[in-house]
């Protein structure tokens, strides 16, 4: 449930966004620090808001899968350690 939540508010930004570039369509120059790019202000917003929505995501992923892989060597750990009987608690 929480991720159909954060995804909706997500959805929402991001038609919010084009409703704001298409009331204002006009073409915008972005300084690149070699180039210049002459951009349709929807597009850029759209390709801006894509880039890092995109960026965010891998890092979450990536954290995520990390966790994921930490919680499996500990289980891991967990049942050798119960199975191994090694006495530790009968004196």
């Amino acid at each position: 449930m929480k991720a159909f939540l954060i995804t909706a508010v997500v959805a929402a930004l991001f038609v919010l966004m084009m409703a704001f570039g298409a009331r204002n369509d006009e073409v915008v120059t972005v300084n690149y620090f070699l180039a210049r790019g002459e951009f349709s202000l929807p597009i850029l917003l759209a390709g801006t808001f894509l880039a890092g929505f995109t960026i965010s995501w891998l890092l979450a992923l990536g954290i995520i899968l990390r966790q994921k892989l930490t919680i499996r060597k500990l289980r891991g750990k967990a049942a050798s350690g119960e199975t191994s009987g090694n006495g530790s608690d009968a004196h």
